[in-house]
């Protein structure tokens, strides 16, 4: 979709993006703090931002109770939800355009001034201790949270949040707050209609909101390191789940990116892929996923899938094989040529709603005051060749810093001697 992008800054010292899109029949609303569960007091009460978010809509200085919010914010089809990370806290609507100034204002109350009240504090701690106790369940959830810590993330794992819930108090929700909820502490990204005069009315309103200054949180970072495979016995499990990261302690770039997405689809991306596809042909899996992220300080090349038992040997002697390849520099350049088609065609295609335009710029912006030239997204691409996804697969490998996880009832020995031939790899 066609769209300007003007970065911009409050009185009070926020800073955000009005993206304009001419063309839009809604309007989408992102508003993020540095308050996610890395920001909490102290570890006792470590699940206090996780518990705020679910306070997000509650009693405010308007409306009493979040049922009476929810039925004024919705009643003409308004969405909204909030999400924590360990870093990030989040709130985000999205409304038609005819009613962006009633959507825009019902969000300050419950930014700037909710009223935590413990009728409902105790409501959603018995909903969070849900959640996770449900996360349970996910051994995807399971493995990749046990692979950061021991790697050497300085996070608590299911058990260790539950037990925290009970700690958390009014006064702890209400200090978290206080200390987080601070204009410049605070970022936002509003996509839509946004012709001169409205930027002006929407500056105008979020002038209005009487957020204390504040500072900016920066958080602590940590050195990960590489950690011994592992499994994460659970004999009701029927298949084996793993998960394989590969850190690098940098942000990867825009360009570094769309090298990853290439070595993504090559790998991974259809039936016709390398480990994917051929996995597929041979009957050893069912599904198979990898790709490259950037996290708040740096970045991780992930690969994971579920496994039966007895295909897990031959799975994992396929994802060597083919890594090996790239390491030694066997990537065909037809390949890349193909793999860049592919994204080509994607990112035309994925820009067709107002939300996904905000969302090209969410991460980079949120994490990094960083905004992305969507322009040169094509040329970016068209510069990827084999040689840099020979040379960016290679610095992920002897950067060293690498997990292998997994879930399952095989037992940890089994699980280290299937997966013996991707680590005789990855320790070269």
């Amino acid at each position: 979709m066609r769209h300007k992008v003007e970065a911009v800054k409050l009185k009070s010292g926020a800073k955000g993006l009005l993206i304009d899109v001419p063309d839009a029949s809604v309007m989408d609303f992102s508003f993020n703090f540095r308050a996610g569960n890395r920001f909490v007091r102290d570890k006792s009460v470590y699940e206090t931002a996780h518990i705020m978010e679910h306070l997000a809509f509650g009693a405010n200085a308007v409306f009493g109770s979040e049922q009476e919010y929810e039925a004024e914010f919705t009643k003409n089809g308004a969405y909204h939800n909030a999400y924590t990370g360990r870093y990030t806290m989040g709130y985000i609507a999205e409304c038609a355009d005819f009613e962006w100034r009633r959507i825009l204002e019902l969000q300050r109350p419950a930014i700037v001034s909710p009223r935590f009240n413990e009728a409902e504090l105790n409501s959603e701690r018995s909903n969070v201790k849900n959640e996770l106790t449900g996360y349970k369940n996910s051994y995807n959830r399971l493995l990749w949270m046990a692979m950061s810590k021991a790697m050497g993330e300085d996070v608590l794992l299911l058990d260790e949040r539950l037990k925290t819930l009970a700690n958390v108090t009014l006064a702890d929700v209400r200090e978290h707050h206080r200390r987080t909820h601070t204009a410049k502490n605070m970022r936002f990204i509003i996509a839509g209609k946004l012709p001169a005069e409205r930027k002006a009315e929407v500056m105008k309103m979020l002038n209005e909101w009487e957020l204390p200054s504040g500072e900016y949180r920066e958080a602590s970072v940590e050195k990960l390191h590489k950690v011994d495979p592992d499994l994460i016995l659970r004999q009701d499990a029927a298949n084996l789940t793993f998960g394989l990261d590969l850190s690098l302690p940098r942000r990867l770039s825009a360009g570094e990116i769309y090298v990853m997405e290439c070595l993504e689809h090559i790998l991974t991306g259809t039936m016709n892929s390398k480990i994917f596809g051929t996995a597929r042909k041979k009957g050893l899996v069912y599904g198979l996923y990898s790709g490259a992220q950037n996290s708040m300080y740096g970045s991780e090349w992930e690969f994971g899938g579920e496994v039966n038992y007895d295909n897990a040997e031959k799975l994992f002697k396929l994802i060597s094989t083919e890594l090996g390849k790239i390491l030694a520099g066997e990537v065909a350049e037809a390949d890349v040529e193909v793999a860049k088609m592919y994204l080509l065609g994607r990112h035309q295609m994925s820009q067709q709603t107002v939300g996904a335009v905000g969302g090209f710029y969410m991460d980079n912006y949120f994490d990094q005051d960083v905004v992305d030239d969507y322009e040169s997204v094509p040329d970016l691409i068209r510069q990827v060749s084999s040689e840099t996804a020979v040379e960016l697969a290679r610095e992920f490998a002897a950067s060293q810093v690498w997990g292998l996880y997994g879930v399952g009832s095989c037992g940890k020995v089994n699980f280290r001697e299937a997966s013996s031939s991707l680590q005789e790899l990855l320790k070269q």
